[in-house]
């Protein structure tokens, strides 16, 4: 059954977490070593009164365009939605996400996308999102489309959450779902979670 998971973490459920990353102590986005000595590929694509995206790869695995493309399509989403404020996006393996959400959630196991929504009430975006490249070639490969699709996904799917979608109920999540297909289209990428052979429901 096709799902999208996120975890989202107010400011006021963790001060640790929120402290750790105006610190950049946490390692999630703006801190934290590299996987297997490589370096990180960063996409940042804004203007004024527009959403500001940084991408970081911490896996190095991403080609440079991939990661470009990345960036311009969230930030078309993101204008869709009239978004303003800041996303940042660290990419992580296998081992690190399965870290991160050990950490924050107490589950031992990796995810696809885990966002921590930092914005005030009725302030711009102000979202850190972490999202597993494991876990999206892994999908990729069997609803066969890219992986930076799948990617993508998750990094939409995680900014809804934050803009009060919510995906606890099986009526929610199918709005939450057609909406994430909604703006992929109209990026020009095409519908992801429903797909052709992407299991349609959630």
């Amino acid at each position: 059954m096709r799902t999208v998971r996120a975890v989202v973490a107010a400011r006021a459920m963790s001060g640790e977490y929120s402290s750790s990353v105006m610190e950049g102590g946490a390692g999630l986005i703006g801190g934290g070593s590299t996987e297997a000595g490589s370096a990180p590929d960063a996409a940042r694509a804004d203007e004024p009164g527009a959403a500001s995206v940084d991408i970081l790869d911490s896996t190095g695995r991403l080609p440079t365009a991939h990661v470009g493309w990345l960036g311009d399509h969230l930030r078309r989403a993101l204008g869709l939605l009239g978004a303003a404020g800041e996303v940042r996006v660290r990419v992580l393996a296998d081992q690190a996400m399965s870290e991160s959400h050990a950490r924050f959630r107490g589950v031992e196991d990796t995810t696809d996308v885990l966002t921590f929504d930092l914005s005030g009430p009725g302030r711009p975006l102000d979202v850190d999102v972490l999202v597993c490249l494991d876990e999206a070639e892994r999908r990729a490969e069997e609803l066969g489309h890219p992986r930076q699709h799948e990617l993508l996904l998750y990094m939409i799917h995680g900014v809804l959450h934050c803009l009060g979608h919510d995906d606890h109920d099986p009526e929610a999540r199918a709005r939450m779902h057609a909406e994430e297909d909604r703006l992929l289209r109209a990026i020009g990428v095409g519908a992801v979670f429903h797909a052709p052979g992407g299991g349609g429901s959630a």
